[in-house]
């Protein structure tokens, strides 16, 4: 694990979404199409904003959501939806978009089939999560119903989930689908995820489900 502490959020945005061109041109220059995996909510924006002006051959580029709330795109509390309208839009806006939502009543109904169409696209290329106070990361909450198996070495590539704390069902990728991206991102903000940042690292994924990561992981903090 390599933790950057940064002065301000600012420039750690600025720094995350450099580090993250450059390491989609490395992925493009070893494979014809580079897989982005990034998460829903307002903390990474900023680094959205800055991506979506950046020169890159985005037609080349598939984003997936880390995770998905059971909701269609138009709903705004979709994932999708949201990195639709902040990221590929600009010189992004080629980017395809790989949506983790299908118009089936439980995600129990379509989990094999979005786990078959994205596992010829794995490995990940470029990965980043968030992490909220209570030391979960994409849709692998504490006291998740199958967080057990989402974070076992031999997990599918996306698993249906709910947790006490979630609102409605989800999809999420695996603990090990992240772990085995080529470039993997933590970015977190503000005292209180610093310390619960803190207590995760001495914690079982069990109770803390980004622990499962920050052994591969590149952790940006800024106050």
């Amino acid at each position: 694990m390599e933790f950057i502490d940064y002065p301000d959020a600012d420039m750690m945005m600025l720094s995350l979404a450099r580090q993250i061109s450059r390491e989609l041109r490395e992925a493009l220059a070893r494979r014809d199409r580079a897989l982005l995996a990034v998460p829903g909510g307002t903390t990474p924006g900023p680094v959205f904003d800055m991506l979506s002006a950046v020169d890159l051959d985005w037609d080349r580029v598939d984003v997936v959501p880390g995770d998905e709330r059971w909701l269609p795109e138009d709903n705004p509390r979709s994932n999708a939806g949201l990195i639709r309208a902040r990221l590929l839009r600009g010189k992004a806006a080629p980017a395809r978009l790989i949506p983790l939502w299908r118009p089936t009543e439980t995600p129990e109904e379509a989990a094999s089939d979005l786990a078959t169409a994205l596992e010829p696209m794995l490995p990940i290329d470029v990965a980043l999560v968030g992490m909220g106070a209570d030391m979960h990361t994409a849709s692998l909450f504490p006291d998740a119903d199958r967080l057990a198996e989402a974070l076992a070495d031999d997990a599918p590539p996306i698993l249906p989930i709910t947790a006490p704390g979630a609102a409605e069902p989800r999809v999420t990728l695996s603990a090990r689908v992240f772990r085995e991206a080529y470039a993997l991102h933590v970015l977190i903000t503000g005292d209180d995820k610093r310390a619960a940042f803190e207590r995760a690292r001495k914690l079982d994924p069990m109770k803390a489900p980004i622990r499962a990561l920050l052994e591969d992981a590149t952790v940006h903090w800024a106050p």
